[in-house]
């Protein structure tokens, strides 16, 4: 679990956004960071069946999200502690439901870069002819395909992520029950 992390700048946003709602001062808070009640969220889903925004973790839904978690980490030992939860999950809706994603190293929780052509990867093998591996800092962590160096060029490489239908990586998401 230590290789997931949020950045302390995003936290802070979003509990400053929290905050703003939470004074009545809705308009100052970024869509993307309010959080809502468990059962808003799942009603928010049912209304609008797809909303693209990726929404923080709230301890209302917290046995939901410890099911989604354990679905998509079946190796895991143990479910995250909720600080872990605090800093990793989030949320959006798809089709009318509620479906969580667990921030990680590589784990993007963001709609995905499906551009087959990356300059950061361009540039990267530039200065690293022939390296194996284009690493994540310079084709992006949205990135859908993965790259080596072959004679200073960007070459694909390997299986590219799976996206679902509104454009995030299929496999880093899963529904989350209602109870």
């Amino acid at each position: 679990m230590a290789a997931f992390r949020l950045s302390a700048i995003g936290l802070f946003a979003s509990a400053l956004a929290f905050t703003a709602v939470a004074a009545g001062n809705a308009k100052a808070a970024p869509a993307t960071a309010i959080a809502a009640p468990a059962q808003d969220l799942h009603k928010l889903c049912r209304q609008v069946k797809n909303d693209d925004t990726v929404r923080p973790y709230s301890h209302a839904l917290h046995a939901g999200t410890v099911k989604a978690f354990n679905k998509l980490f079946p190796q895991a030992k143990s479910a995250p502690q909720e600080s872990e939860l605090a800093t990793q999950a989030n949320y959006r809706c798809m089709n009318g439901e509620l479906l969580a994603c667990f921030v990680g190293a590589n784990l993007p929780c963001a709609k995905m870069n499906a551009a087959r052509d990356n300059p950061g990867a361009d540039e990267f093998c530039r200065t690293n002819p022939n390296d194996d591996v284009v690493p994540a800092f310079a084709t992006g962590h949205d990135a859908v395909y993965a790259y080596k160096c072959v004679d200073g060029k960007a070459v694909i490489t390997g299986q590219p992520w799976v996206l679902d239908k509104r454009g995030f990586a299929k496999k880093l998401w899963a529904v989350v029950p209602e109870r």
